[in-house]
């Protein structure tokens, strides 16, 4: 399956960061691999502030990686039923999220020792996801589909090549 990118040409930049992650990710032998491209390009792709990479592990969130203006959570775990990407993975939905702190689905205390103030939250992986991507902006009132859908072009290439690794493991 080829993924479809969400810019008008080739000629973009962010175009060609997705499809240099492509051929990349088709050459990674290992989950570490997938992640360290990923975290590479995702925050250039969609001009983030930030973009965290994190595992579904049974019930918890791990964020696994992050590149961030400043700290986020790597590292950390979370009960999936109180994090954004534990919502995104259990819905298997994408959560763009204009104000955090409107938003019930965020938990607030957290967010406020951080510069979020806006997000992109997408599931990974076909069928039941096992990852989950997010951007981070700390002042973006409003998210473009544009970069919603980069988001989930990352997550989609993400999908496919974790789903290559671990069936090659």
């Amino acid at each position: 399956m080829k993924t479809e990118f969400p810019f008008d040409s080739k000629d973009d930049p962010r175009w060609q960061l997705l499809e240099t992650a492509r051929q990349r990710l088709a050459m990674a032998a290992s989950q570490e691999k997938v992640i360290e491209i990923i975290r590479d390009i995702a925050r250039a792709v969609v001009s983030a502030d930030g973009v965290t990479f994190v595992l579904r592990e049974q019930t918890q969130c791990h964020y696994v990686e992050e590149d961030a203006i400043g700290p986020l959570w790597k590292g950390q775990k979370f009960p999936m039923t109180s994090c954004i990407s534990g919502w995104a993975m259990m819905n298997n939905k994408t959560a763009v999220i204009s104000d955090v702190f409107a938003d019930d689905r965020i938990p607030h205390a957290v967010y406020r020792r951080t510069f979020v103030k806006s997000l992109v939250m997408a599931p990974v992986g076909f069928g039941t996801p096992i990852a989950a991507i997010g951007a981070y902006w700390r002042d973006k009132p409003a998210i473009t589909q544009q970069e919603a859908a980069a988001v989930e072009a990352i997550a989609a290439l993400i999908g496919e090549a974790l789903t290559r690794v671990r069936a090659a493991a």
